[in-house]
């Protein structure tokens, strides 16, 4: 036998399409060609499969060797098809058994002394492997033992850890049904039993109204902006907004996890945990929205099902911050390159906070603002009118003097705001099956119907404030999470004035 054919899987995006790794052997002098839009690691591995094949004891063929990675027009990156290659040579060459290559995917980066090593996407390679469409059904897939634990998170296939290119065919010669060969057994996931830990709103003093906002924010799945001076609590009121949002279904874990699996960042311990990502004012466009070659999700899509947590939010590059709007209403990021194109999810909630100005007093109870109104009006103009418009929610967090930070009781603990959240959380979901803030806008008129005062009382906010159809359509949503933690079928009066007051101007705080 001269020709053999092994499974594994690709990157592309959160895709993880089917390659097929072809090699064969054929008369003529000594070579080793690897053809199918192999990148600049993909072509290494000659050197890396030679080596591991010799050091773990196996003959390598001196023919003329071509393996073929296909489908050809798709790009491939890194070494995971290191364990493929190798085994498709020892097949090919007689040394395996070609049989029992039919019934698994293989993925592994192997070292020099025939180790195997871990590779990225492991989740997501699983993740599409349970999901295929394809005739061909795997009856496991066999991943580097350290891969093992994020692979097994997806079910419905088994997961075969393996620590060596050795234990791998002594693996597949048992399944061939060899004597005296040893299989590996089935990888269980290891996942942790407890519920995710955060901090504690408890440790937050007053800020009544900033916590309420972000109470409705995290039942709908709004946006918010906090506005407030240096030291009024901004960023610990964005730090423990995870903990009330409500526990991730097992589909938003998988979904999350397969992101930060891409870029190796993926820990079991951080299962169904909500992911806060806070980037530096510094970053880059391609670092907050996904870039690069090969394309790799950025911090909107390792935020995916978690919080994006912009702090300084004037400070951001415009044009950074630009690169955001389309994500906010969207929840997906398209990458497109030259080359190529790929989609990454970004369904985050974004919490942003800034100061009110370039010294960071405006409006502050006893320290005096040192900046004119044209210098507050450039500082706040620094984020654009439409950006600011996708944004649901602008909430004041006024500055606290020594006396009343003493004086008052400790917070609410998050348990008690997260219970409030999960019932509204719930009465939407049964509802309409999905948060108020994905509400599209034929949607709307059935689900947050207006009539009589009500329906006067939004149009005269809009007439006044100057709202767009968007602003409109997104007081229309924070209004029907309102009218839901207050346990309202109906949304009311109330439940519009107080989403009406989350739209005012920044230069009004």
């Amino acid at each position: 036998m001269t020709l053999a054919v092994v499974r594994s899987r690709g990157l592309s995006g959160m895709a993880a399409p089917e390659v097929t790794v072809e090699v064969h052997l054929a008369n003529g002098l000594p070579s080793f060609t690897l053809v199918g839009l192999p990148d600049a690691e993909v072509r290494e591995a000659r050197e890396r499969v030679r080596a591991a094949l010799q050091n773990s004891r196996f003959d390598f063929p001196m023919r003329r060797i071509t393996v073929n990675l296909a489908p050809a027009d798709l790009p491939k990156e890194s070494g995971r098809f290191d364990l493929p290659i190798a085994l498709g040579i020892l097949a090919a060459s007689g040394q395996l058994p070609v049989r029992a290559l039919d019934t698994y995917e293989f993925a592994g980066e192997l070292s020099l002394t025939g180790e195997l090593r871990p590779v990225r996407g492991a989740l997501a390679m699983a993740y599409a492997v349970t999901r295929s469409t394809s005739r061909r059904t795997p009856e496991g897939f066999v991943v580097p033992l350290e891969s093992a634990d994020e692979a097994a998170l997806v079910g419905g296939i088994p997961i075969y850890p393996a620590r060596s290119l050795l234990q791998v065919v002594q693996h597949l010669r048992a399944s061939a049904g060899e004597a005296g060969a040893g299989a590996i057994p089935a990888h269980e996931a290891m996942v942790r039993l407890t519920p995710p830990t955060y901090p504690d709103l408890f440790d937050v003093k007053g800020q009544a109204a900033a916590k309420r906002a972000l109470e409705i924010a995290a039942a709908g799945g709004h946006s918010a902006l906090l506005v407030g001076p240096p030291g009024t609590g901004k960023t610990m009121l964005a730090q423990r907004f995870a903990g009330i949002i409500p526990p991730m279904t097992t589909d938003e874990a998988l979904e999350s996890a397969a992101v930060l699996s891409l870029v190796g960042q993926f820990a079991t311990q951080r299962w169904a945990t909500r992911i806060v990502r806070s980037p530096h004012h510094t970053a880059s466009a391609v670092a907050l929205v996904g870039g690069g070659n090969p394309p790799m999700p950025g911090e909107i899509s390792l935020a995916h099902h978690g919080v994006l947590f912009l702090d300084e939010l004037p400070e951001f590059d415009r044009r950074v911050l630009e690169a955001l709007r389309q994500p906010l209403e969207a929840g997906r990021i398209t990458v497109s390159r030259a080359a190529r194109q790929v989609d990454f999810p970004a369904r985050f909630q974004l919490v942003a906070a800034m100061n009110p100005c370039p010294c960071g007093y405006f409006g502050h109870r006893t320290i005096a603002c040192r900046c004119t109104p044209d210098l507050v009006a450039r500082y706040q103009d620094r984020i654009s009118g439409p950006l600011l418009d996708r944004i649901d929610m602008r909430v004041e967090v006024s500055s606290l003097s020594d006396e009343e930070l003493t004086s008052m009781p400790d917070g609410e603990p998050t348990r008690y705001v997260a219970e409030r959240v999960r019932k509204a959380y719930n009465r939407a979901i049964g509802r309409q099956g999905k948060l108020n803030d994905h509400l599209a806008g034929s949607e709307l008129e059935a689900v947050c119907r207006v009539d009589g005062a009500v329906k006067s009382l939004l149009h005269a906010a809009a007439v006044r404030l100057g709202w767009s159809m968007r602003a409109y359509h997104r007081v229309l949503r924070v209004s029907r999470t309102v009218a839901d933690l207050a346990g309202a079928a109906d949304i009311a009066t109330q439940h519009v004035a107080e989403a009406i007051q989350y739209r005012r101007a920044l230069r009004e705080t």
